[in-house]
């Protein structure tokens, strides 16, 4: 099957607008007799069925929470990039666009990534109408504050809970929509399966979590805003409850997947602690526009503090070695998200790690409470060579720009962030991949689209910290409604889809037949001790250092482990109750299927990419021969040095670089 990616012709800035004016559209009057499903009610889902609604047609939204404002988008804390110039720093769309396209590593869809840099403004102006707080400056205007891999400042912010206040104002939106009854929403109910008729996604098959019915649903088209996959490595920052269950669905049903091995490492997580843990929190990258990362500069000091011997504060500065700051001096601590994992990874590597794991550096805002506190007292008169008192001062303006963070990083650690520094460690975080989409958004199956995280195409191998939120409204208030209406014109006569069809026979007695097995397998291990060991085999083996040895041998020992699991997993209940043991089973087993297609995908990228390290090119012959392999670089013209690009590109002076389309059918 030949990819088309349906990008319009034309300069980047014309693409869009040239490509609304012409799509198909759908009468008003006709949006009445189209049903849309929508699965996932997060920034994505939530904006998507509110939108469709809105507009006219009849959607059905899908979520396992037992309420909509319950989607992991909750959990996102920095902000939400917008290149609206508040700062007047120079912000532009364009060099938006340039610095998403940048912070993919070069691997992002331009086409895809200008549109949404063109339409991030509207995403602000839409939620501040629908009163998201943002926070704002003495005059009024909405505040901004710096993110990794940029030069200006250009994330919009809610203290550090960007996401749950965004999610609040897709959540108002929605009800409005259900207390209209333009949307039917479904809570606790979670999609099996995709239903193809005739060549298209007419539905879904979903269980009711609460009561464990099988339930049919039928639509003209089906929307999936379900998230990312990153619990495949089981220990992440993803909610416990984040799966890829309905994107895998729909690869099986013939939906193509992109870059699967492609994962966001992110650099300012807490540390992993021991076995019993069951996900890992983040910190927000917000944090590191005031927090200096380092560790010390010699091995007997990590020893003193690893033993309890000596305590961080204690050591001079002339002993730190704050190595973001070092190596990059132009971006310092606020380097992309990528660049940031690789340098903390290698300290630690190397011996330098400040924890009992030795995975662990310092994030210290010693010197952000001194420069706050010494402005603070200047403007109050008060002695600006008073350390205890600009301390104090300048604590209080940390607090409150990241108030709830540091006591969430208390509660955590039991440590008190305000008198010894965070400790952080990279941990896989957002999925670069998912499923293949067009420029409308659309899958392989026809009528069958992917929104959000769930589909692959803004972020290439990495991505800006801030443009999570970003790309999941943009995709749900502002593209699928206006490309979705270029398929759904050609169904104004269908009338309703029934679900008593051959396809709709055949999707329900696949998901029984995994459930009956499930529930009456009667074996000895949990699902989580399965879970359990595919993480360890993707960290160890697909995480952020790859090589082809370990690579080749993740496939064989992820195969064997599914079949095991499918032998010996034990579930305990009934499938007719309640029963959480029954809904992680089988996430856990498209996770097995999953990881596989991960590894094999990341066997075959001879090349290092975003956060992740390929062995075989981090010696001077690896690096001869990733020369001789890089070619497509080539599609890019740049100004500077070209090898400098191929070779390290975290080095690179981005400046030099002058980005050029390429096709990707």
């Amino acid at each position: 099957m030949a990819l088309d990616s349906k990008i319009p012709k034309g300069p980047l800035k014309d693409k869009w607008t040239n490509h609304k004016n012409s799509i198909n559209l759908v009468n008003p009057a006709n949006k009445r007799l189209i049903d849309v499903i929508v699965v996932g009610t997060g920034l994505a889902g939530g904006s998507a069925a509110a939108t469709l609604a809105e507009l006219g047609y009849n959607v059905k939204a899908f979520c396992f929470q037992d309420s909509a404002r319950r989607a992991h988008s909750i959990a996102a804390q920095g902000g939400i990039n917008a290149a609206k110039n508040y700062q007047g720093d120079g912000d532009s769309t364009y060099r938006l666009f340039y610095d998403t396209v940048k912070g993919g590593d070069y691997r992002s869809r331009e086409a895809n990534v200008y549109r949404l840099a063109e339409v991030s403004a509207n995403i602000i102006d839409q939620c501040v109408a629908q009163g998201v707080p943002f926070a704002r400056e003495y005059g009024g205007l909405l505040d901004n504050r710096s993110f990794g891999g940029v030069l200006v400042s250009r994330t919009f912010y809610a203290a550090g809970q960007t996401g749950q206040q965004l999610l609040l104002g897709a959540y108002s939106a929605l009800n409005r929509q259900i207390g209209r009854g333009k949307v039917k929403m479904y809570s606790r109910h979670e999609m099996l399966d995709v239903v193809i008729v005739d060549g298209k996604a007419r539905g879904i098959i979903a269980r009711n979590l609460v009561t464990g019915e099988i339930e049919r649903h039928s639509a003209h088209a089906v929307v999936l805003g379900t998230g990312g996959y990153g619990n495949v490595f089981f220990l992440s920052t993803n909610a416990m409850g984040s799966n890829v269950t309905a994107a895998w669905k729909a690869h099986k049903r013939g939906a193509y997947f992109a870059n699967p091995c492609y994962t966001q490492i992110h650099p300012t997580c807490i540390p992993v602690s021991g076995d019993h843990q069951s996900k890992l929190t983040l910190m927000s990258e917000s944090l590191r526009n005031d927090g200096r990362i380092w560790v010390p500069k010699h091995k007997k000091d990590v020893e003193a503090i690893r033993a309890g011997k000596l305590k961080p504060t204690q050591l001079e500065e002339a002993d730190r070695d704050y190595y973001l700051e070092r190596r990059y001096p132009a971006f310092g601590n606020l380097v992309p998200r990528d660049v940031a994992s690789r340098a903390a990874k290698e300290r630690c590597d190397a011996g330098y790690g400040v924890n009992a794991t030795g995975e662990a550096v310092y994030l210290d805002f010693a010197s952000a409470f001194m420069r706050y506190g010494k402005e603070q007292a200047h403007v109050k008169g008060l002695d600006e060579n008073d350390d205890a008192l600009v301390k104090k001062l300048g604590q209080e303006v940390v607090k409150n720009k990241y108030g709830n963070l540091f006591q969430m990083y208390e509660k955590i650690v039991d440590q008190n962030p305000y008198e010894s520094p965070m400790m952080i460690y990279p941990a896989v975080h957002y999925t670069m991949g998912g499923i293949w989409v067009d420029y409308n958004l659309q899958t392989t199956v026809p009528g069958l689209y992917a929104i959000g995280e769930a589909n692959f195409s803004d972020h290439g191998a990495n991505r800006l910290g801030a443009s999570a939120l970003m790309q999941g409204l943009a995709d749900g208030y502002f593209v699928l409604p206006y490309t979705i209406g270029d398929y759904l014109a050609d169904d104004i006569r269908t009338g309703p889809i029934p679900t008593n069809s051959a396809a709709f026979d055949e999707a329900e007695k696949s998901v029984r037949d995994n459930i009956e097995h499930l529930i009456n397998n009667n074996g000895t291990h949990s699902v989580d001790h399965f879970h359990k060991r595919l993480g360890k085999i993707m960290w160890n083996k697909c995480g952020m250092a790859r090589n082809a040895e370990d690579l080749k041998s993740a496939i064989v020992e992820i195969a064997e482990l599914r079949k095991e699991f499918w032998k010996d997993v034990r579930v305990p209940g009934t499938n007719e109750e309640f029963n959480e043991e029954l809904a992680k089973a089988l996430r856990v087993a498209d996770f097995l299927e999953l990881g596989e297609l991960f590894a094999k995908d990341a066997l075959l990228r001879e090349e290092s990419a975003g956060g992740h390290f390929r062995e075989e090119y981090q010696t001077e012959e690896g690096e001869a021969q990733r020369r001789k392999e890089f070619q497509y670089v080539s599609a890019w013209e740049y100004k500077g040095e070209p090898k400098d690009a191929l070779l390290h590109k975290e080095d690179l002076v981005f400046e030099n670089i002058e980005v050029k389309e390429r096709s990707y059918k």
